[in-house]
């Protein structure tokens, strides 16, 4: 396997090829202004990669380009700064924790979402663990990331005449992508070798630098490999169960195996779902290889183990046939002292026959927790047969609420206005109460302005993006409105895109579709949704909730005020989350652990408008965005759905349109401004992944490294 190379920079410049490599200028500004200046029409043909980039420029660009003593000087800054995040040295947990910034964290993740450059992740478990680990590298949290090197990422859509989404894959092209093989201390590439049934698994290990964070990537297509073999890491969430959990396998023992090939040695160890749990049971293996008791090794894992879950969903959870797992672990529990019936059970619940990997990391972690206040007690009650002897709200599951890694989302028009008015040390004290006060101060005219450029943004890459599908597919014009070719730059628009499954209920707005087209088409204050969202492969169901949305958006009965923007992903996101003027959320009650788009939207000032689930019940206050509050008691009836839907159009028609079109003579909504301005003063310290990584390590990574001194 061959080192990847970028074409020679000129000598002054050279270091753009380094910065490229590091995915830290993904959420710098002045470092995705670098590249934009060199070629700003390839820098947006690229989709934004500075690799893809520095490949396909001329290079009579970068020759002047290190003449130019501006873009000398902004490279000389960027460098300065990437220099001063990969020390490490002037960071909060180099400050409050001195003695601990050589103690590795290691964060185990199916998926990560960094940036679409490297398309690692279906949806919001990814980019809550992207957005984590770049919050740890600006807090300087000594942490490496542990996953898949996925060649095919995951499914891309496209949505047919009928509505239908259709799945496909796209090979990653590794020259492209911010990757580097990884390499043991005497240069060597790293391989190691992983045991799965009766013949062991080659992996190779590929990193992506995330600031001061490594991520280290596993990969099976090579070339000691049986070709079934080689697709074990090509594609995320795919194959059979059996797939998945070899899959599951490669990750948890094989990641371990990485580590000590790397020679890290993480002190903390935290497990970001119930994907990653094998991992716990290699620590303990080589434990009692060193001479102790199963009791005593899995003691001490324990103890120094973190595991957050994510889903309140039993579906979400990854179950496996006791005869799968026999077949793959018969050559293992005898490594860790265990006998047949002893290993199985650590995966059981009482009364079931299935191997539950959220089960077995519950029982080898010693510290767990939820991602929303309300997740927590879901859990609780979720897995109170793991500790019948306590009372449920004394089950050891605890809390921490998800939040967003502000500078990855926030757009460069809003992040322009908190310079201005909140100071220029912002980004270093995102988790503050008393610096979002300040956005009081902002005046209307400036706010409303930066709103109006983020809509406008949004709308015209909906439009072009239709525009290309018409012209590049030949798809009916009717195909091509429903993508948003009729979008409006001057009216109400309600965003609404997530993963499409039945519980995040996605047509619930369409429940009265006389009374939404009395709102869509309004002579005087229209409204228009944009919808967008993938649904699962195997999600029959979810897909039929897309063709359902989709073929509602075809229909001249709305104007074409109804949109759904295919094949979602991050790059989409933020035109979304920045440009919609309200965020809908619309989950049944207690099925939405958290949820983050709706934080990434709030600090852009985009209001919210949710059911009182998830993270809404702890930002909702009355003044800064609407709630449906789910007061029937029936959270899983068609009389619930209609209740809440009567709520969303009371909301609507009553509250939410009348503010957004209540103008001054100068055409601005001071009353929707106010709004906006609560909304960004109350979320964004609450909901930050800066206050989130701090609670991480005050109430979880704290005692587990006091376990290890004690």
């Amino acid at each position: 396997m061959d080192e990847l190379t970028t074409p020679k920079l000129p000598k002054r410049i050279a270091k753009l090829d380094e910065l490229a490599h590091n995915l830290w200028w993904s959420w710098c500004i002045p470092a995705r202004n670098l590249y934009k200046s060199l070629d700003r029409p390839l820098w947006k043909l690229t989709g934004h990669n500075p690799v893809k980039l520095l490949q396909q420029i001329e290079p009579y660009r970068l020759v002047a380009a290190a003449e130019e003593p501006d873009f000398v000087s902004s490279y000389d800054k960027v460098m300065s700064s990437l220099a001063k995040t990969m020390s490490a040295a002037d960071t909060w947990f180099a400050r409050e924790y001195p003695h601990l910034v050589q103690k590795p964290i290691a964060y185990f993740s199916l998926e990560f979402a960094i940036h679409n450059s490297l398309p690692l992740y279906a949806g919001g478990l990814g980019v809550l663990a992207g957005d984590y680990c770049k919050e740890a590298s600006d807090l300087g949290i000594p942490m490496v990331g542990v996953g898949f090197m996925y060649p095919q990422g995951y499914v891309h859509q496209h949505i047919n005449d009928d509505g239908w989404q259709e799945d496909m894959y796209e090979q990653l092209d590794f020259n492209a992508a911010p990757i580097s093989l990884a390499r043991s201390t005497g240069g060597e590439p790293i391989k190691i070798k992983v045991p799965l049934d009766d013949k062991s698994i080659h992996v190779a290990v590929w990193q992506a630098k995330v600031g001061n964070v490594t991520l280290f990537l596993l990969d099976t297509n090579v070339e000691e490999n049986e070709h079934p073999d080689r697709e074990l890491s090509a594609r995320l969430y795919a194959g059979d169960r059996e797939m998945r959990l070899a899959q599951e396998i490669l990750l948890g023992i094989g990641g371990v195996r990485v580590l000590r090939a790397l020679e890290i040695e993480p002190v903390v160890w935290h497990a970001n779902e119930g994907h990653t749990a094998f991992m716990m049971l290699e620590r303990t293996r080589e434990l009692v290889e060193k001479g102790m008791t199963f009791e005593q090794a899995a003691a001490k894992v324990r103890a120094t183990t973190v595991f957050t879950t994510h889903t309140p969903i039993p579906a979400g959870h990854d179950v496996f046939t006791l005869d799968l797992i026999e077949r793959c672990f018969h050559r293992y529990w005898g490594a860790l002292g265990l006998a047949r019936d002893s290993f199985l059970g650590l995966g059981m619940e009482p009364n079931s026959n299935l191997f539950n990997m959220t089960v077995l990391a519950l029982r080898m972690a010693n510290y767990r927790n939820g991602v929303s206040e309300l997740h927590g007690s879901v859990c609780r009650r979720m897995w109170h047969s793991l500790w019948l002897e306590v009372p449920e709200k004394d089950v050891p599951i605890t809390s921490i609420t998800n939040g967003i890694h502000i500078r990855t989302w926030i757009g460069v028009q809003m992040a322009s206005l908190l310079d201005k008015y909140l100071g220029p040390d912002w980004r270093e004290r995102l988790d503050d109460p008393l610096l979002w006060e300040r956005v009081l101060e902002i005046p209307d005219e400036e706010l409303w302005a930066a709103r109006r450029w983020l809509k406008y943004k949004l709308i015209k890459e909906a439009q072009q993006r239709a525009r290309k599908c018409w012209a590049a597919n030949h798809v009916s014009p009717g195909l091509a409105l429903a993508m948003g070719a009729f979008l409006d730059t001057e009216i109400l628009t309600i965003g609404f895109s997530r993963r499409f499954t039945a519980y995040k209920r996605a047509s619930l707005v369409l429940h009265d579709q006389n009374r939404l087209k009395h709102m869509l088409r309004n002579e005087y204050h229209p409204i228009q949704i944009i919808f967008s969202g993938k649904a699962h492969p195997d999600d029959h169901a979810g897909k039929q909730l897309i063709q359902e949305v989709f073929n509602a958006a075809k229909s001249p009965d709305f104007g074409g005020r109804l949109a759904f923007i295919e094949d979602y992903d991050m790059h989409m996101a933020r035109y979304l989350v920045q440009g919609a003027d309200v965020w809908l959320n619309l989950p049944r009650p207690l099925r939405e652990a958290s949820g983050t788009s709706g934080q990434k939207a709030a600090v852009n000032g985009v209001l919210h408008l949710s059911v009182l689930d998830g993270w809404w019940y702890e930002g909702y206050n009355g003044a800064n965005g609407w709630a449906i509050q789910n007061d029937t008691g029936t959270p899983d009836s068609p009389e619930q759905d209609k209740a809440d839907a009567e709520a969303l159009y009371e909301l609507l028609e009553e509250k939410v349109i009348p503010l957004y079109y209540d103008r001054d003579t100068n055409d601005i909504p001071h009353g929707w401004l106010k709004m906006i301005k609560e909304s960004i003063r109350s979320n964004a310290p609450r909901f930050s992944a800066r206050r989130m990584a701090k609670d991480y390590v005050t109430q979880m990574y704290l005692p587990a490294y006091n376990a290890v001194d004690s």
